[in-house]
């Protein structure tokens, strides 16, 4: 597919790169990119080929949050269009969080507003040490409410408390520290950190990523009777899985799986 506003590519490992394109805004979200990175979640998220998912910036900043002209342009439109288009960055942010595959997220600068959520959707978020963030909507006499699910899932209610309420920046040390990132490294080391991440994936069962994925929503979000009956048939399914099977009898036979990379 071809996109304005983003570029995706695919290498020979089943690696994809969902990069946002709009450096000159410093990746800022308007109703273009919303809607783009959307089909790009959902084509990667179809393709067997593709095994994890890298989202990253292009440019100096990894996203600013909402571009002001689209805010601007929200401003002029009916109450029906503005909630519209909030249904579509929470559909985003939803298709993101939802892929069946690792969303690593390589945060390669600053990230305010929407920027922040579209990091708590990663599976794995790896910042450089100069980045900066910040829940900034308050101080536009807004509330970050899309990213509120996402956000608060990700660092904790008492976190999300601290960091909401007054908009204050976060460095990338402060952003590990309140659970908004997982790993902050040197700028020049966040290739090699990322690619280390991506090896670990390589190793592991695709179906049983996407099988573990849900799980952890799942259980996540029920009560523990109710979990109880859920794992133990999904035990079950992944035992009788074309993939479990492979990887149970590899094991004893000292083999390798087909799905695993070196």
């Amino acid at each position: 597919m071809n996109f304005n506003t983003i570029k995706v590519a695919v290498d020979t490992r089943g690696v994809a790169t969902l990069l946002l394109n709009r450096p000159e805004r410093h990746n800022a979200m308007n109703d273009e990119l919303i809607r783009e990175v959307t089909e790009a979640a959902r084509m990667l998220d179809a393709d067997p080929k593709v095994r994890c998912v890298i989202l990253t910036g292009a440019g100096e900043s990894f996203c600013a949050g909402g571009d002001l002209k689209w805010m601007q342009g929200i401003l002029n439109s009916s109450r029906a269009e503005r909630v519209a288009d909030s249904a579509k960055l929470a559909t985003m942010l939803r298709t993101l969080n939802e892929l069946s595959k690792p969303l690593i997220g390589r945060i390669n600068g600053q990230a305010y507003g929407g920027g922040t959520g579209m990091i708590a959707v990663c599976d794995i978020a790896i910042a450089v040490e100069s980045a900066n963030m910040a829940l900034t909507e308050v101080r536009l006499g807004l509330t970050p409410a899309n990213i509120s699910t996402f956000v608060v899932a990700k660092m904790g209610r008492s976190n999300a408390r601290r960091t909401f309420l007054n908009a204050r920046p976060l460095s990338a040390a402060k952003a590990k520290e309140v659970c908004l990132v997982d790993e902050v490294v040197p700028d020049d080391q966040i290739d090699a950190a990322v690619e280390k991440e991506i090896g670990y994936v390589l190793q592991c069962g695709p179906g049983a990523i996407a099988a573990t994925k849900k799980l952890i929503f799942y259980v996540d979000s029920h009560d523990t009777d109710t979990n109880l009956i859920y794992t133990a048939n999904l035990l079950a399914d992944t035992w009788e899985s074309t993939e479990g099977q492979e990887g149970i009898r590899c094991f004893f036979n000292k083999e390798t799986p087909s799905w695993r990379q070196p």
